[in-house]
């Protein structure tokens, strides 16, 4: 059977527009000879729609979007499979997660997904009800069975193999499937491709299916889709991949399994000896697979890891700032290697013509700093202007000398500064239309070294999931081929340049040993105790939990970081703010 894969980047809420790009897709698929074209989940109004799926009228132009769909249904034979939001009159939420299968000007059925995410960055439960059944149909003589996204990960092993009784691929095996599709909106994070493509295969060979994968792609708010569709034989090799991080319509003959083979006992098929959801909380995981339980450390980075996470990042940037209206961005460069990778991919993802960089100098600002900042824009061919901070600075001194007296430069002189600064690049992104990036990474944001209005302020934190030493790999491999970044940026001690002769380790430990000890923390859920009694020194380990913990008032009030990691800071980490729990 000739299946058309298409892997497209959906605007969520824009049925129009959606729409309009699957007809395209329809019209290249049936042109390509292909009997059947496979779409994402919820492809009509996007991915994820979250409470845009409690409001009636939103249901209502999804419906009216797919009638409109069904009666263009008219391009040579060809089939579709797209994802929508069904409203039913049962109880629960009212509203199913769902696939329908059009064919000839007819919608000839709907699947309902059957798992439903409830973890990390996901709470379908909110709005979506579970279906009761797998739904199988036949097309041009191949029993194919219906599934969404979740529905074939529950073999997946670790968190996400125990959160769910049922398998609705031995379900599929055991209804006679002789292919599966699947419609899916996987966010990507770094090392994910990989685990889909084993899990897949893995899955496909245990029950002899052939496997057609569709995921969506592009960015939206902090979740970067990656796409890379796969097609996976019934013998788990991989006949086919889509192109990351780009739309693509992706033709290929499948060969259906055959009628009558052997299947698993269907007392089997349901995973009966599965548990109940394990309320532990071990490993991170993600919908679409389950996530290592370690992330690739800074210098285990290879060539190809980077170059991923710097195309994630890029396409993150480019759709956050477009399908929020903007053209433009602004952001401050000190001279550090924060502001100067965010510049870097600001650049990429949407030209140089639309990035202003922005110094502003202080009494603490050292000469090389705003020479650095000076040799970035030129490196990049971005536009710089220069505001000192010393007015803003030295007025708000003024004010507030009465109420504070007599006293030395402390805390509050440094985020005096660091306010102001922000209080000139909110004005700027205001005055010019341009949306205000922030360049916090993951390090300083997880252990609050950051001042809430001040460097923080932002509509977008394209680093804010970028730990800092793998802040320091992205720069050196953007220099492999010419020196976009100032080496000197590179190798110099960081600084906030908030006082006099300040550096990042007056106050925190170094970042290797930092990022070591959050990634187990974060990203492992490791107890303090653990983390000890795996090497790391007790009193550091202590005052990072500890600064950890007290900075979850500041990351409530963060810009959305673009999520890269299994574990970001954002909806996928849900902590209270007043908080007595130690362990």
């Amino acid at each position: 059977m000739r299946i058309a894969i298409g892997q497209f980047n959906p605007l969520v809420g824009a049925f129009e527009r959606n729409t309009a790009r699957i007809g395209a897709f329809a019209t290249d698929a049936a042109a390509g000879g292909a009997r059947l074209l496979l779409l994402p989940e919820q492809a009509l109004i996007g991915y994820p729609a979250r409470d845009l799926l409690l409001r009636r009228d939103s249901v209502a132009k999804g419906m009216e979007a797919l009638d409109g769909l069904v009666a263009a249904s008219s391009w040579d034979d060809l089939a579709l499979v797209v994802g929508f939001a069904e409203p039913h009159g049962g109880g629960g939420v009212g509203l199913y997660n769902a696939a329908a299968f059009i064919s000839r000007g007819s919608r000839i059925a709907v699947a309902h997904k059957v798992l439903l995410p409830n973890y990390d960055v996901f709470d379908e439960p909110r709005t979506f009800d579970p279906g009761e059944e797998l739904r199988c149909v036949e097309h041009d003589g191949v029993r194919i069975a219906l599934t969404i996204c979740e529905d074939i990960w529950s073999e997946g092993g670790g968190d996400i193999g125990r959160r769910y009784r049922r398998d609705p691929m031995a379900e599929a095996a055991d209804a006679g499937a002789q292919l599966v599709l699947n419609l899916s909106a996987s966010p990507y994070w770094l090392g994910k491709p990989r685990v889909r493509e084993e899990l897949l295969g893995a899955s496909a060979r245990r029950h002899g299916l052939p496997i057609v994968y569709c995921n969506q792609v592009g960015g939206q708010d902090s979740l970067i889709f990656d796409g890379r569709s796969l097609v996976v034989g019934a013998d788990g090799r991989v006949l086919a991949r889509g192109r990351a991080f780009e739309e693509e319509l992706l033709i290929v003959d499948v060969e259906p399994a055959a009628r009558g083979r052997t299947r698993r006992p269907a007392t089997e098929a349901i995973g009966a000896s599965r548990g109940a959801a394990d309320a532990s909380g071990g490993a991170a995981d993600v919908s679409g697979a389950v996530a290592p339980t370690s992330a690739i450390p800074a210098e285990a980075l290879s060539t190809e890891d980077l170059d991923d996470l710097l195309a994630a990042l890029v396409l993150g940037v480019r759709d956050y700032v477009r399908k929020t209206g903007f053209e433009r961005v602004v952001l401050g460069l000190s001279g550090g290697i924060d502001s100067a990778l965010v510049a870097a991919i600001a650049v990429r993802a949407l030209g140089s013509e639309n990035v202003l960089g922005v110094s502003m100098p202080s009494r603490y600002t050292l000469p090389i700093s705003n020479e650095d900042a000076a040799g970035l824009a030129e490196a990049l061919g971005i536009r710089l202007e220069t505001v000192s901070l010393e007015p803003a600075f030295g007025a708000f001194q003024e004010i507030l000398e009465p109420l504070f007296g007599e006293r030395k430069p402390n805390l509050t002189d440094e985020n005096l500064q660091a306010r102001a600064r922000g209080v000139i690049l909110m004005a700027l992104s205001n005055e010019l239309g341009a949306l205000l990036l922030t360049t916090g990474n993951k390090s300083e944001i997880a252990v609050g070294y950051c001042t809430l209005y001040g460097d923080m302020a932002g509509a977008l934190a394209p680093i804010g999931d970028v730990p800092k030493t793998v802040v320091y790999a992205l720069a050196r491999h953007l220099n492999r081929e010419r020196e976009l970044i100032p080496e000197r940026t590179i190798v110099r001690p960081p600084s906030a340049e908030l006082r006099l002769e300040q550096t990042d380790q007056d106050s925190l430990p170094p970042y290797e040993t930092l990022d070591r000890i959050l990634h187990a923390f974060v990203e492992e859920r490791a107890s303090a105790a653990s983390i000890v009694a795996a090497g790391e020194d007790e009193a550091v380990v202590r005052r990072v939990v500890a600064l950890v913990r007290g900075a979850e008032f500041k990351r409530r009030q963060a810009a959305p970081a673009l999520k890269v990691s299994p574990r970001a800071f954002g909806e996928g980490w849900r902590y209270p703010i007043a908080n007595g729990f130690r362990d």
